[in-house]
């Protein structure tokens, strides 16, 4: 909102320092500082009413060690982070952006289920929470919600060169240029490593015959990705700060792939899809990486207070989200790593005791316990040290994810 403000008062008053709000770069310094000081200060008042409200975390007994202690720690943390998100989007990004629009919509939505969730566990004593029918449903709704805008909104477009051909002079604010590129819908996006890195989902439906349902085909690899990384980091959240602080190195990179895609000069250097209004998402990546980092000063160990669904699930689903507006989604298992590493561990875990109870009468586990934040737990590491490697693990796949820039 405020940039429409300045934008006015730029432009009919000549105020003096209105026109910085035309770099995305100096909304996005404001964004981050902004989220910062709202999870400071929101944080610690939310965290004092929680107490007095005695809205505390029940506590399964894993037999891990400090875990008792933790019993009675406020949670529901996850809106200290949707507050120091929106907040600073609304005010700082321009609000008519359908990316921002559709990134605004996934915060909302999915921390309304992971509150829903939270209020089930919390308030009526239930430790299962929200069915996880209603959960998946959920996440499949904002699914159909993204796929469909990606899909069919005027405004997604991607920037394609025009043979020599068709090149042609245009008068450009009263300056002829010549035109060597066409703004198109496409459902194209990126394969890492790989020099001619384009890949277009029409050509998936191509093969199958079934050109005429694009559209859902689409649809339903969002809905797959986000479900993904949605319970993906509802799985991380297991232990003080490994959910925030892994997707505050996320959001940092996807910062850059907004940055750099939504910029010409940078898009024409490293030889990358251009990606029309995406630029927008620099800012709200930058409140996404405050929220997370303001929201560690309370949840690292020990931590003050827990994100709980409210939290996890919505930072997993909208992580998902901001690599499909900038078509990085292929590389989500190499980003969001930990998060998979972690979902696969369950899977894995489960199915092997599941097939050794059934071929041996007994089940066998290959972990000592699930996820694999817990093994470690259990073979005797202490929480902040497992917390710290997972994060040291993040930032070396979110290194060699940038290296997929250059590398092809």
């Amino acid at each position: 909102m405020l940039y429409y403000l300045f934008e006015y008062l730029d432009k009919h008053y000549d105020f003096v320092g209105a026109g910085l709000f035309k770099y995305i770069s100096f909304r996005a310094f404001m964004a981050v500082i902004l989220s910062l000081i709202i999870g400071a200060i929101f944080g610690k008042k939310l965290i004092s009413y929680l107490q007095k409200q005695q809205i505390g975390e029940s506590i399964r007994d894993l037999g891990l060690q400090g875990q008792m202690e933790k019993k009675g720690t406020p949670t529901m943390g996850g809106l200290i982070i949707i507050g120091s998100i929106l907040i600073p989007v609304l005010l700082f990004a321009k609000i008519t952006n359908i990316y921002i629009v559709i990134l605004v919509v996934t915060v909302i939505w999915l921390g309304l289920i992971g509150f829903l969730d939270d209020y089930i566990k919390v308030f009526k004593k239930n430790k299962e929470g929200l069915a996880g029918r209603f959960k998946i449903a959920g996440q499949i709704i904002i699914g159909v919600f993204v796929g469909l805008s990606l899909y069919f909104n005027k405004h997604v477009l991607v920037r394609e060169p025009l043979p020599p051909s068709k090149q042609k002079m245009e008068m450009v604010n009263g300056v002829s240029v010549l035109k060597t590129y066409v703004n198109v819908k496409s459902t194209a996006t990126t394969i890492p490593f790989v020099k001619d890195n384009e890949f277009d989902y029409k050509h998936l439906v191509k093969w199958f015959g079934m050109e005429d349902y694009l559209w859902a085909v689409y649809t339903l690899i969002v809905i797959f990705i986000i479900t993904s990384v949605s319970n993906g980091a509802n799985i991380t959240d297991g232990i003080d700060g490994l959910a925030a602080g892994t997707s505050a190195i996320i959001g940092i990179v996807i910062a850059i792939f907004a940055y750099v895609s939504g910029n010409t000069i940078f898009s024409n250097y490293l030889n990358i899809m251009y990606i029309p209004h995406s630029g927008e998402l620099v800012i709200f990546c930058a409140a996404f990486v405050g929220a997370c980092i303001g929201f560690l000063w309370y949840n690292t160990y020990p931590a003050q207070v827990f994100m709980g669904d409210t939290g996890s699930l919505m930072l997993g689903g909208t992580i998902a989200t901001l690599c499909l507006c900038v078509r990085k989604e292929l590389l989500i298992p190499l980003l969001c790593g930990i998060f998979l590493i972690e979902n696969l561990s369950v899977v894995i875990q489960v199915s092997y005791f599941k097939y050794t109870k059934k071929k041996y009468g007994e089940g066998r586990r290959i972990f000592k316990m699930s996820p694999l934040h817990h093994h470690y737990q259990k073979s005797g590491y202490a929480e902040p040290k497992i917390v710290t490697r997972f994060w040291i693990i993040g930032i070396l796949l979110a290194v060699v994810t940038l290296l997929t820039l250059k590398i092809r």
